[in-house]
């Protein structure tokens, strides 16, 4: 009855799903691509068993890189298929893998839909990356004879009231799961109330990511570009927070200071670099690879995949979706690489992560765009407080570091219990 309910409310969502992925397409062209196989049609089959990963985006892609290579090692006979939702996560997972892993796109969550991709694909194993929850497919994987695993589980307060709006539809979602691994003990236990059964914690995947050596010589490169500019990288933002650094910025100005913008949707660079033009500053683009003049205030960072280059190079950096209600952007990253952290109020989705890097001394929390310039105007005229900063976020991501493997060992029992 419950799936019934369920299916019925997103056949009539279906017209609207129809025209968002139109609406999409007009930044994004990527969106008119591979319409099949969001309704479960795919032209690919593989002889190998597979096992299967399911990242909906950019996030969720990166942070399988760990696990990732564990299981090749363990399991070489296996092909690796992953799904997207969204173009920009697929794209990541042809720079991170290549053809290493196949791609395609999840189908909707129509019964039928899901069906045909387990029936296609056979995966010998399913993993969801961090949280995703589609009652239609885990239903799927039970009645087909597919474990399904939710790895690297996070859900925030925010996110379990959400939930907890349709708790019988939630519980039995979650219940029809093998196994959850989430990344804290306040992760497991909201899970935990919402239904969630045979839950462990793993800790985050994240912290088992280590920055790849061309993205270091990237970031040497591009630092020659910048020249020894005072230079504050305000990455992954989101929308209106551009307006409000930028407005900061012209309020209180920094001598000499570069402020770099990456924002975290590739659509959205016409429109931060209107926001630019509009308030008079002069910019570039990263794309132009020249050197940055110095009369240049805003280096717009329109590239992909070049995060950790970016954090190599810069001074501080401020995390985006934390100065608004985003619940922020990946801060572990950053701090991998050794660059001062500053976060904006709004940390929800790595709530643990930023409580301990802010203990330590790794990052630094500010209350809105104001204050954020007048912290990293504080943190560029002190190198010994960069310094300090920087060699705490190191010793905070190798304290945190080995979910991969506890969550590889888990996979393996699973694995192996089907096999018997």
């Amino acid at each position: 009855m419950l799936l019934g309910l369920y299916t019925l409310l997103l056949l009539l969502l279906l017209p609207w799903a129809l025209l968002h992925l139109l609406w999409r397409a007009r930044r994004q062209p990527e969106y008119l691509r591979h319409w099949g196989e969001r309704f479960g049609r795919y032209a690919t089959k593989f002889p190998a068993p597979v096992i299967w990963l399911h990242a909906v985006s950019v996030g969720e892609t990166r942070a399988a890189q760990p696990l990732v290579a564990l299981i090749r090692q363990r399991y070489p006979g296996y092909r690796i298929l992953f799904t997207h939702m969204t173009p920009t996560g697929r794209h990541t997972g042809e720079e991170i893998f290549g053809d290493s892993v196949a791609r395609v796109y999840l189908p909707y969550d129509y019964p039928w839909a899901v069906r045909r991709f387990i029936r296609h694909f056979r995966p010998a194993l399913g993993v969801i990356m961090e949280t995703e929850l589609w009652p239609n497919l885990i239903a799927a994987c039970r009645h087909l004879d597919c474990p399904l695993l939710l790895v690297n589980a996070r859900l925030s307060e925010k996110s379990a009231q959400r939930y907890a709006r349709f708790p019988a539809l939630t519980r039995q979602a979650l219940l029809g799961l093998t196994l959850v691994a989430a990344q804290t003990e306040a992760d497991a236990g909201r899970l935990g109330k919402l239904g969630a059964g045979n839950v462990q914690v793993t800790g985050n995947l994240k912290f088992d990511i280590d920055p790849p050596p061309d993205q270091l010589a990237l970031g040497a490169e591009l630092r020659l570009l910048w020249g020894s500019r005072a230079t504050l990288l305000a990455a992954s933002t989101r929308d209106g927070e551009e307006a409000l650094l930028l407005d900061a910025m012209c309020a209180s100005p920094v001598p000499g200071l570069l402020l770099v913008i990456v924002p975290r949707h590739p659509q959205r660079f016409g429109e931060v670099e209107k926001l630019v033009a509009a308030r008079g500053l002069r910019w570039q683009r990263r794309s132009e690879g020249i050197p940055v003049a110095p009369e240049t205030q805003v280096l717009l960072g329109d590239s992909m995949g070049e995060m950790f280059a970016y954090y190599t190079a810069g001074d501080v950096v401020f995390i985006g979706g934390s100065l608004l209600d985003y619940g922020s952007q990946n801060l572990i990253e950053a701090c991998a690489v050794g660059v001062p952290v500053l976060l904006g109020p709004s940390v929800f989705n790595f709530a643990e992560a930023a409580r301990a890097a802010l203990a330590c001394g790794a990052a630094r929390q500010v209350e809105n765009a104001q204050a954020l310039m007048v912290a990293a105007a504080e943190l560029l005229g002190d190198a010994e407080a960069r310094r300090r900063m920087g060699k705490a976020g190191r010793a905070f991501v190798a304290q945190h570091r080995g979910a991969s493997v506890r969550t590889l060992a888990l996979l393996a029992q699973v694995l192996e219990s089907k096999r018997e």
